[in-house]
């Protein structure tokens, strides 16, 4: 008997096209807090983190959403690296659909004295 593997969908995130990622989505996905220090985290050098490796003040279960949030609305892209889910930034996506956005919104954060994890 021979056995086919079947591949689930969470081993493989959907991530929307580039043409398709909308400033709305990606704007409402920025203005929450855990979501921007997220991005912010990403976009201080590191090109890819594993979900785990955020320090984040909220449950496994909020921060699985904050990460989908930010997949479904373009901003980041997931991947499976043995059993750890790894994101990026789309960075020249971004750049592509909506020029100096991400720049901006990183300089902004890091500029942010409210938020104690600021770089200078």
């Amino acid at each position: 008997m021979t056995r086919t593997t079947r591949t689930t969908p969470a081993r493989h995130p959907e991530h929307p096209e580039t043409a398709r990622i909308r400033l709305e989505e990606v704007l409402s996905a920025l203005s929450d807090p855990i979501r921007l220090r997220i991005v912010h985290e990403l976009g201080r050098g590191h090109d890819d983190m594993a979900c785990i490796a955020f320090e984040l003040p909220v449950s496994k279960s909020t921060s699985t959403h904050h990460f989908r949030v930010l997949r479904e609305a373009g901003i980041i892209h997931q991947y499976y690296e043995g059993t750890s889910r790894m994101s990026r930034l789309r960075t020249q996506d971004l750049e592509e659909r909506f020029p100096g956005l991400l720049p901006a919104v990183l300089r902004a954060r890091a500029m942010d004295t409210t938020q104690p994890d600021r770089t200078t």
